[in-house]
């Protein structure tokens, strides 16, 4: 539900943006904001917590929504730098593990990226890209074994890569997919991240 209505204000935004009269915009040029959704999985292998070692060993998929906001920068003809930083929930994306009387849980709760995007204009409207940077994940964990049950707020972080195509629709709203992979683990700790998203931007 949520997913929907952040959709349909956008789209609603993005229609009045389009009929509304403008001056004119260089494509790729300036700040933008706007919102994104998609498929999420989470795959989890060991998490070295602050209650303890979590070893869920299985991965989640779902769905998961944010908004983003950056600014874009011509550094040529075709050339495109950006930066960008996003905030993002997911829905439904626990990933949990129950052997016996053994129980081990991580569930997302929301997630902020910092990111650089360097891309190239294949067109006058259209930027193929590649990004990279960091991640941070705030997520409720949950252990219960033969000794105790714990259950705490912990942070994952890590960095991201992955790449995408964005394409102006009119003067100031543009399109783009994106795939996206992070990898928010450490010496102790193997947690993935895969995404696959898409987004409207509008381009102030």
């Amino acid at each position: 539900m949520k997913i929907l209505i952040a959709t349909a204000s956008l789209a609603i935004a993005a229609t009045i943006a389009a009929t509304s009269p403008a001056a004119a915009q260089e494509a790729f040029q300036g700040p933008y904001a706007g919102i994104e959704a998609g498929w999420n999985k989470n795959k989890i292998d060991r998490a070295e917590t602050d209650i303890g070692r979590a070893d869920v060993r299985t991965s989640q998929d779902s769905a998961t929504a944010g908004i983003f906001a950056g600014y874009n920068q011509k550094v040529s003809d075709r050339i495109v730098l950006s930066a960008e930083a996003g905030f993002s929930m997911g829905f439904d994306d626990a990933v949990t593990r129950t052997t016996g009387s053994t129980l081990a849980s991580i569930d997302p709760e929301y997630n902020f990226d910092l990111g650089v995007r360097a891309g190239y204009l294949v067109n006058d409207k259209t930027l193929i890209y590649a990004r990279g940077g960091y991640q941070n994940l705030r997520a409720s964990v949950r252990i219960n074994d033969a000794t105790a049950s714990r259950y705490n707020k912990d942070t994952f972080d890590g960095w991201s890569v992955g790449g995408g195509v964005e394409r102006m629709l009119t003067e100031r709203v543009s399109a783009r997919l994106e795939y996206r992979y992070s990898d928010l683990g450490g010496s102790d700790t193997k947690f993935e991240r895969h995404q696959v998203l898409a987004g409207v931007a509008y381009h102030f």
